[in-house]
């Protein structure tokens, strides 16, 4: 039970952090005339603190597995420029609430759909009426959280 609660508790501080890393990526973007430089000094000082992670908390490098894992599984990376690349080039524009709002409205879709069917490797866990309600409304406070007026 405390696991579940630090994750989550670490979790709501991840949720915390995004509309932050969108603001000042966004921000770093629009005022270098450039999302891709934001972009670029964003994935710069993640690896920094990534390797510092590395070294730090997990000891250094271990022998890498021989795992034949389908190539797919090595494009997260591609996930997380598409978003930071995105967002920085939106968020000026369109609003980092409606851009994060709308990031949100995309992850409830997409987690739905990888629980349901147990993708990518995950758990499978069925959609029940409860949760198909819980999305329903997640989805219809998005809506709300954006409208203007």
């Amino acid at each position: 039970m405390a696991h579940q609660l630090f994750f989550a508790c670490l979790m709501l501080a991840t949720g915390i952090g995004i509309p932050v890393m969108a603001a000042l990526s966004a921000t770093l973007g629009s005022t270098s005339g450039s999302p891709a430089f934001a972009a670029c000094i964003l994935f710069f000082v993640a690896l920094l603190i990534s390797i510092i992670f590395l070294f730090v908390v997990e000891g250094g490098l271990k022998p890498i597995p021989t795992l034949s894992l389908p190539f797919y599984f090595y494009l997260g990376g591609a996930f997380v420029a598409f978003y930071v690349l995105s967002v920085t080039w939106v968020a000026p524009q369109f609003g980092v609430g409606n851009a994060v709002a709308f990031v949100l409205l995309g992850q409830l879709i997409s987690m739905a759909t990888i629980d349901q069917f147990g993708l990518l490797g995950a758990p499978m866990h069925t959609i029940t009426l409860q949760r198909v309600l819980g999305l329903i409304l997640m989805s219809i406070g998005v809506f709300l959280a954006v409208r203007r007026g």
